[in-house]
């Protein structure tokens, strides 16, 4: 059996696509999966995102479910759904896209060639301030540890040891080391479970990186797009802080086709 795919990358963040809304009761193996983004027997991947049909909501023009390169499915990617998003747009002609994932409903829009997605709400309340580090879910769950020796951080033994603490059970955590930067800029270097190494990029990890600072006052929150720097590139966070939650969160940045093909399964 031919199975297509689609190879689509956000700041270094890359994806196998699979549209599979005609077929989604031949396709969801785990093994198959692992393979795929395996980057020496496979296609190469930290995931995969399947493109399936919304049976809950007629409007949505998809239901995104994601897996990580381990071939699990996983909790909501913010650089694979700007990727989803690009990738609907360019086959059904449109620029503003409304789908659902696991976390629920998005909005996605592109402009100048910018893909940007609208991530949940933040109640504050959920938002834990510790000596040390901040925990944030923002689709997925984080770990941010703010440092300032970013660049001699070894990510992957550092990133693991925590993703594997007891304090965060079995499902683990991703865990991001972020630097200020002048002029409200971050830098986020970002461990990844289920990928179990660095990615060059995180969305969700980048927007808890923004939502950390700002709580814990290191970055002005009132600035219209706070710009993060990434190993895989640029990413702009804007969001609205209130008394009680963060609201009106888009994360935006370059999203890159990069080829298609097929593979026999």
């Amino acid at each position: 059996m031919e199975l297509n795919f689609y190879k689509y990358q956000g700041t270094g963040n890359d994806f196998i696509i699979i549209d599979s809304r005609q077929k989604q009761d031949k396709i969801g193996n785990s093994f198959l999966f692992k393979k795929l983004c395996d980057r020496h027997f496979g296609v190469g991947a930290d995931g995969i995102i399947l493109i399936q049909n919304d049976d809950e909501n007629d409007e949505s023009h998809f239901y995104m479910k994601y897996c990580n390169s381990d071939g699990k499915e996983s909790t909501m990617c913010g650089n694979g759904g700007r990727c989803a998003i690009s990738f609907a747009a360019n086959r059904l002609g449109i620029n503003k896209i409304h789908f659902r994932a696991v976390d629920g409903y998005h909005d996605g829009f592109i402009i100048d060639n910018l893909v940007s997605i609208n991530m949940l709400n933040i109640d504050k309340k959920t938002i834990e301030i510790h000596p040390k580090y901040v925990f944030i879910n923002t689709g997925s769950p984080h770990h941010v540890q703010f440092v300032e020796n970013i660049k001699e951080k070894n990510v992957y033994k550092e990133g693991k040891k925590i993703r594997f603490q007891k304090d965060y059970c079995e499902k683990g955590v991703n865990v991001n080391f972020v630097k200020i930067l002048e002029n409200n800029m971050l830098q986020v270097r970002t461990y990844e479970r289920g990928v179990e190494d660095e990615t060059l990029s995180c969305g969700t990890g980048v927007v808890a990186s923004v939502i950390a600072a700002c709580e814990t006052n290191k970055i002005k929150n009132h600035v219209e797009k706070i710009l993060v720097q990434t190993l895989g590139g640029k990413l702009w966070v804007s969001l609205t802080k209130t008394k009680n939650e963060y609201q009106n969160v888009y994360l935006t940045g370059n999203v890159k086709f990069i080829f298609k093909g097929y593979i026999l399964i």
